[in-house]
């Protein structure tokens, strides 16, 4: 684990004057204070208090985790590897609905493991807790958990902990949404070497399957300068490798006073020292411009991978969706991309089963997965969310007919993926060095520019680091190779 550091000594911060109102000191003030129950409880246990961070869903929830973390670890707190610990936070996804359902079973759990230490605090964070519906169903039957908060408000989690530990009741704070952007919390990130950056939050596209507009919030970009004094200070601390996070990041800078695009802060991303590999996620086709593809083309730093969803091939049923695009736009997009960039990877989000969807649907969706040739593809079955205008549309698919037509799409993207996978057979290829290898101890395991994952024998100390290779063997979806 790596910290992001706060140079401040909270031992010095006088927690007897009123809180200040201003962020983020605010939630320092509440750090200390918060430290000092910790430490009082910790020393009647006569032990260190412990903490279990479990996120589900994407990657900006993950980036959440880590602020929650960092917090959680300057109140006190020391990270257990179960979740018999003594403070467990769930960060949930509402995305899906067996999301949610494995959140209700998870919190079973918990209840269980609570009543062997009444000294155990639990809390839910996130997506699903925007959900007002999810809060009165936790209030009624989960009634054992302490905090509940949302997505909008995860900066005040601080305050939050330490309403929670001066007093024995429910806390549940959520917002229906925020233009607040704070910055300088501390972040406690699993890599030393690599990190997740948020540029904005939220999501202005409202696709009509989609819940995250609701829980996530309109869309609002951070202001470049504190993105690329972020990165500097990652790039300060050896990181090498940054994945910009949005909902949407072609449309990065909208918000902003001064208006910047996406392409434009890539740019100036660049120009970091130390950092050698930029990713980012997600992309919308709708707003991918002509822009982007040339600062990409001719990028030294920014990663050859490009993850663009497409939902479903059949431009009746995008439009149903709200999607923004055709078929024909999204194929001329991909074109555009694969002709500017040859040896990219295109990855992509595939939904089967959407409402209305017919067989000469799903064979349009099979047609451009052919034309296109992604490297790989995420392949869902539509999930009904209460609260979004799909939900209610006439015409749900019967689940075995969504099953047989997932399965027709999934044999398609497979095969393609390990034919898109193997033309890189035989090349010499940079890599980062991300982890040893979880089957065999004498491999390493890193990542290519594009996203494929390549194992090789090499010693632990080139972790995180970026090495050649050679790709000897194509195993379907990764490679064996050798360091060079």
């Amino acid at each position: 684990m790596d910290k992001k550091v706060i140079k401040i000594d909270f031992d010095t911060i006088d927690i007897s004057k009123e809180e200040p109102i201003t962020e983020p000191e605010r939630q320092y003030y509440f750090i200390a204070k918060a430290r000092a129950l910790v430490k009082k409880k910790a020393d009647e246990l006569g032990r260190t208090l412990t903490c279990k961070v479990t996120t589900f869903g994407c990657q900006m929830n993950q980036k959440d985790s880590e602020k929650l973390l960092g917090i959680l670890e300057l109140v006190g707190y020391e990270q257990a590897e179960t979740e018999k610990a003594d403070f467990v936070i769930y960060n949930t996804c509402t995305v899906r609905d067996n999301a949610n359902q494995k959140v209700y079973g998870r919190l079973g759990y918990l209840n269980g493991v609570k009543r062997e230490n009444p000294n155990m605090l639990i809390a839910l964070c996130g997506c699903m807790m925007q959900e007002s519906e999810v809060v009165e169903k936790i209030k009624k039957s989960y009634s054992f958990v302490d905090i509940i908060f949302g997505t909008h408000n995860i900066f005040k989690f601080a305050e939050l902990l330490y309403t929670r530990l001066q007093s024995e009741r429910m806390v549940i704070d959520i917002w229906k949404g925020t233009n607040d952007i704070v910055e300088d919390l501390p972040t406690e990130r699993k890599y030393s070497f690599k990190a997740g950056v948020n540029i904005m939050f939220g999501c202005n596209n409202f696709c009509s399957y989609c819940i995250v507009p609701y829980v996530r919030g309109r869309e609002r970009s951070r202001n470049p300068k504190d993105i690329i004094r972020e990165i500097e200070d990652l790039a300060s601390q050896g990181v090498v490798e940054v994945m910009l996070l949005g909902q949407n990041v072609n449309s990065y800078g909208k918000s902003l006073e001064d208006p910047m695009t996406f392409a434009q802060l890539l740019q100036e991303i660049e120009k970091v020292d130390g950092i050698e590999r930029i990713r980012f996620m997600t992309s919308h086709p709708k707003d991918l411009s002509d822009e982007l593809i040339e600062v990409m083309k001719h990028s030294k730093k920014i990663c050859k991978h490009m993850h663009l969803p497409l939902q479903s091939g059949s431009t009746r049923i995008l439009e149903k969706m709200n999607r923004s695009y055709t078929k024909e736009s999204y194929l001329e997009l991909a074109q555009k991309i694969r002709k500017a960039i040859p040896d990219i990877s295109i990855t992509t989000d595939i939904i089967v089963g959407f409402p209305g969807e017919t067989d000469e649907d799903v064979e349009e969706t099979i047609d451009v997965v052919k034309k296109v040739r992604y490297d790989s593809a995420f392949t869902f079955i539509y999930s009904k969310r209460s609260g979004t205008p799909a939900a209610v549309m006439e015409g749900q698919v019967p689940e075995e007919i969504n099953k047989e037509r997932f399965d027709r799409l999934l044999s398609v993207v497979q095969q393609i993926s390990r034919e898109m996978t193997q033309r890189f057979s035989d090349q010499e290829v940079e890599v980062l060095v991300e982890e040893e290898n979880q089957q065999d101890a004498s491999l390493v395991t890193g990542r290519m520019s594009n996203n494929i994952i390549v194992h090789f024998k090499a010693d632990k100390s080139l972790i995180g680091k970026i090495v050649k290779v050679k790709l000897l063997e194509c195993k379907g979806f990764y490679y064996m190779a050798e360091l060079i």
